[in-house]
């Protein structure tokens, strides 16, 4: 790594960009709120203002950004580069109606066959604004128009629930079905993620004009980036509310129906890393439930308590809400609480262990389904900080469990920036 760059990553309710130097080092962070997630008038400023927050010695020095975005957020364009549609974001399921207008086509567990996939926005778009000379842009393919200036351009991990086929490096066959045929022209070009696309355009900026804007991803794949994970067998496991697994591979794995699919990360090209695979899978179960029992404070204070040693015996499946979709597939499964120790310290073990067994059987499901042998995980998220379920996992996973580095999507932006998907 020779250079000093910046990644800047764009979520729902804010933005953050981060400049590391040639060794990882963070130089510089900058933040802003999102007040309207959909305007991207407001995205533009809020970029604008990022980077000018960067101090200037530093702004000169980069060399490369990339910006993550939030996957399936898309929009029209015209042929400067104007809004021509409403935002959909990437949780907006308008064209819902759209999925029966796929299935026909399409194989039955393909992973655009979803009412918030980017292809299905994209029909609905198409019938609701048929702009001439218009292009489909992501959020993160929009941003970095506005730096390099040149438009219709993506990425493979992006464009992923657009229909491209990221192994074949094209779009699939089936766009010249009668019915898709018409949305050729409104598909952007696709790139690897971290392909240079050309030099800042913006001189108001203060950036060096030597610096070039790389095609982008999405901000998961980035928060997967920031954990320094290179290695086939190394995975990321996020400790939000629900438990959402991410592991390396060397095969790619799909299971579309219970919501697996694999994103791609190595590059053919390379000869020492070759293809590799984003595995995903993420089940309904997560640190949600803790805090349907326990305060911060309790949580801490029984924690410190547990003796890891000394298993509990409960078999909990700890869900908020019927439905689970990994690595069990029912949506009609029920929660299981019960039964619940009178010592609130063992029922909090309990949860720890049964959480700790789901991911454990997670990433076995992605193994059974052809996925790499597991090697080590990295952690991220507010469960992290636990020590006693560390220890837990650490148990049941029987491979190292270490906290993430950095857990930022703006990092893991910036080291795409660095090293782009071959990095060892």
């Amino acid at each position: 790594m020779t250079t000093t760059v910046l990644g800047i990553d764009f979520g729902t309710s804010g933005a953050r960009a981060i400049a590391i130097d040639p060794e990882g080092k963070i130089l510089a962070t900058a933040r802003r709120p999102l007040h309207q997630p959909d305007q991207p008038q407001e995205w533009a400023a809020t970029l604008r203002a990022l980077i000018l927050e960067i101090p200037n010695p530093i702004r000169q020095q980069i060399q490369r950004i990339v910006i993550d975005a939030t996957s399936s957020t898309v929009f029209l364009c015209d042929a400067q580069g104007q809004p021509c549609s409403p935002v959909l974001l990437y949780n907006d399921d308008r064209a819902h109606d759209h999925v029966q207008t796929l299935r026909p086509i399409l194989a039955t567990d393909h992973v655009v066959l979803s009412a918030t996939s980017s292809l299905v926005k994209l029909l609905w778009l198409q019938t609701h604004y048929p702009t001439v000379n218009a292009v489909l842009v992501h959020q993160a393919d929009w941003l970095a128009f506005l730096l390099h200036g040149q438009l219709g351009i993506s990425d493979w991990h992006n464009a992923l629930k657009l229909g491209y086929d990221p192994a074949k490096e094209t779009y699939p066959d089936w766009f010249n079905h009668p019915t898709l045929a018409p949305l050729q022209s409104l598909l952007p070009k696709v790139v690897a993620p971290g392909t240079v696309l050309g030099k800042v355009r913006a001189a108001e900026l203060g950036l060096s004009p030597q610096c070039e804007v790389c095609a982008g991803t999405t901000d998961s794949i980035a928060a997967f980036l920031a954990s320094g994970a290179s290695e086939v067998g190394e995975a990321v496991t996020s400790l939000g509310s629900t438990l959402v697994l991410k592991l390396l591979s060397a095969s790619r794995v799909e299971d579309l129906a219970a919501g697996i699919y694999s994103h791609r990360l190595g590059d053919r090209s390379s000869r020492a890393v070759g293809d590799r695979w984003l595995v995903g899978g993420a089940s309904n179960c997560g640190a949600a439930i803790l805090g349907q029992f326990f305060t911060p404070a309790e949580l801490e204070h029984l924690s410190a308590q547990i003796d890891v040693t000394q298993p509990t015996g409960l078999d909990y499946y700890p869900l908020l809400k019927r439905g689970e979709r990994f690595p069990i597939n029912d949506p009609d499964l029920e929660p299981r609480l019960e039964p619940r120790p009178d010592d609130p310290r063992l029922f909090l073990q309990g949860l720890l262990e049964s959480l700790s067994r789901i991911e454990a059987q997670g990433y076995a499901q992605l193994q059974r389904l052809g996925a790499s042998p597991l090697k080590r995980v990295w952690t991220a998220g507010g469960g992290a900080r636990n020590p006693a379920w560390l220890a837990l996992r650490q148990q049941y996973l029987g491979v190292p469990v270490a906290i993430s580095p950095q857990t930022e999507a703006a990092y893991g932006a910036a080291r795409l920036a660095q090293v782009g998907l071959n990095f060892s």
